[in-house]
């Protein structure tokens, strides 16, 4: 899904350029009114080379449209590392990291076991995996 905030900022520059969706999609080549109205909405991405034009015929910042496009852009979070770097997360891994988030301690702890390789504590582990721990378990045994 396009980004909300761009498209924002794209009626915005629009409006205040007094142009109508219909007159801004003449400037832009490859882009029609509906595409247009579509990005103002946030139910679509447009082109880096759309924005850029769509900035020139605005008179904005192509910096501007283009950062909140990035932002949007991206499928992934960006997360810090505990050395203070970004990196990016798939979706999966965001949702563990809710759920992590979520948690109780003990029920955190036992998770940075089971990531780590150690021996959690059976209780926790089933409550983790939902019952699969027993399975794994007597799986082990035959």
């Amino acid at each position: 899904m396009a980004s909300k905030k761009l498209g924002t900022l794209i009626r915005q520059a629009r409006t205040d350029a007094g142009l109508t969706q219909e007159q801004l999609a003449k400037k832009v080549k490859g882009v029609t009114a509906s595409d247009i109205s579509k990005a103002e909405r946030g139910e679509k991405e447009l082109s880096q080379d759309a924005l850029k034009q769509i900035a020139k015929a605005t008179g904005v910042t192509q910096k501007s449209l283009l950062e909140a496009a990035g932002s949007s852009a991206a499928k992934k979070a960006t997360a810090k590392t505990s050395s203070g770097t970004s990196m990016k997360v798939t979706a999966a891994e965001k949702k563990l990291l809710e759920l992590y988030r979520a948690a109780d301690s003990d029920t955190r702890k036992a998770a940075e076991k089971l990531l780590k390789g150690e021996k959690a504590d059976g209780d926790l582990l089933t409550s983790l995996l939902g019952g699969a721990a027993d399975l794994l378990s007597n799986m082990g045994k035959k």
